[in-house]
């Protein structure tokens, strides 16, 4: 069993690790840039280790420090989170030729899946539907004419080894297709150190539908529903909800079973998210995240199981406790992302947090490492906490976060809550009637 984890990353993830595996009795190692000295996690781990300055690169990003954290500590295992390393093939192979345990996938799905063409090959033989497109990288425009002659326009251009809206273009007709090509494979090469793109048909009003797996090594792999995470600003996700309400439960278990044989076709080990469009009731595979989203909060409260607890189980050998049958979905959840923004410009909002006051009642939850006087450094994503609540029904889980919503008090910075207030008074949204670009519409309309 393993005995201690380094937990090699910040934040509310840093700190929703920590508290699973003292849980469990498991030992933790914080790892901490200077900036991030007094952050939540790094007082109540066992141990801490500062890997290097402010700077990502240099801290959060290097592997070097980060293994050299877990020599000093003696820990057994690494957990990476979400973001940094957490889909860095070459980082797992390294934690596990140190011999410790990674947890997470094994190098070569995290590799396989973060080549947006060969994942969409690998899922689509394992029969997982695909969006009509090229049927690998585009090198020229002259490829990508012959592409949209077969598939048609609007056509998305999408880098390969991309992810997050970077390296992404939407070509609406042949006349924008070779700047949209040049633009994508530009921005690609810079943010991803890849320039290669390829084209998918652009879908005018989907909804951003996931299916959460998790899978053991012992051959057993779980569907655990979907995720609906369409409410987006500029392919950034801003709230979910599980399940979706455009999905009924034929629908949800057709998809989840589509999923979960792929997945086991496949021999994955931990868990993953599997991310499709859904337009006209199809579904069209997107992306596999190789590591724990931030919205895995969403699945746990309406399965009632513990995903990084199942993590950590599975990196140690042992056997999924559970199996598709005896996995139950009951009622609704909502949760929003609470960014250290501005609610309209979304200008990042460092700063000291001067009250800090948590919402509470049944079935609401927290994740954040905020406190009273904790300084939100500039240099890392400005997520600052996940408002997580459920209920018997969609319109409870609605009531109930906006009661959870009125609550909270962060004063000092700028958040996204008023957003989430002002979302709360659109009937659209009431009604579950939205798509991956209807609040980029709604915001333009506010304007």
């Amino acid at each position: 069993m393993i005995s201690k984890v380094l937990i090699a990353n910040r934040g509310e993830i840093a700190l929703r690790i920590h508290r699973a595996c003292k849980e469990m009795g498991i030992a933790t190692v914080a790892v901490h840039s200077e900036a991030d000295r007094d952050a939540m996690h790094v007082r109540l781990a066992d141990e801490s280790v500062c890997i290097g300055p402010a700077s990502a690169t240099d801290s959060y990003l290097s592997i070097p420090a980060i293994i050299a954290a877990c020599e000093i500590t003696h820990a057994d295992a690494v957990h990476p989170g979400y973001g940094f390393l957490s889909e860095n093939a070459r980082f797992a192979d390294i934690v596990e030729a140190h011999g410790m345990v990674f947890i997470g996938p094994t190098a070569e799905h995290i590799k396989l899946m973060g080549d947006k063409i060969a994942a969409k090959e690998a899922v689509s033989a394992a029969g997982i539907p695909v969006v009509p497109g090229s049927p690998g990288g585009v090198e020229n425009y002259a490829e990508a004419k012959e592409v949209a002659k077969d598939v048609g326009f609007p056509l998305l251009v999408k880098a390969s080894a991309g992810g997050g809206g970077r390296g992404m273009r939407l070509a609406r007709t042949a006349d924008d297709l070779e700047e949209s090509l040049n633009a994508a494979s530009q921005e690609a090469l810079a943010a991803f150190g890849d320039g290669t793109v390829y084209l998918e048909r652009y879908l005018e009003r989907p909804r951003h539908i996931e299916v959460q797996v998790i899978a053991d090594t012992h051959g057993n792999v779980v569907h655990l529903g979907e995720r609906d995470c369409s409410l987006q600003r500029r392919n950034q996700k801003i709230l979910e909800e599980a399940p979706s309400p455009a999905l009924n439960a034929a629908q949800r278990d057709e998809i989840g079973e589509i999923v979960r044989k792929a997945i086991a076709s496949i021999g994955y080990r931990g868990v993953g998210t599997i991310e499709f469009l859904y337009e006209n009731g199809e579904f069209f595979f997107i992306e596999m995240n190789t590591r724990l989203q931030v919205e895995h909060p969403v699945t746990e409260m309406i399965t009632g199981i513990d995903l990084v607890r199942e993590q950590i189980r599975i990196a140690a050998g042992e056997e999924l406790g559970f199996t598709q049958e005896e996995i139950v979905f009951s009622g609704h959840s909502l949760e929003c992302r609470i960014n250290a923004e501005h609610p309209r410009t979304f200008t990042p909002s460092p700063g000291t947090i001067k009250e800090f006051h948590a919402p509470g009642g049944m079935n609401v939850r927290l994740d954040s490492a905020l406190y009273a006087g904790y300084t939100i450094p500039p240099h890392y994503d400005s997520l600052i906490g996940k408002l997580i609540v459920h209920g018997k029904t969609r319109e409870g889980a609605l009531l109930r976060l906006r009661r959870a919503l009125g609550e909270i008090v962060i004063t000092g910075i700028d958040t996204t809550i008023p957003l989430f207030i002002d979302l709360l008074d659109n009937q659209d949204f009431l009604n579950g009637d939205y798509d991956i670009h209807w609040l980029e519409r709604w915001l333009e309309e506010q304007d």
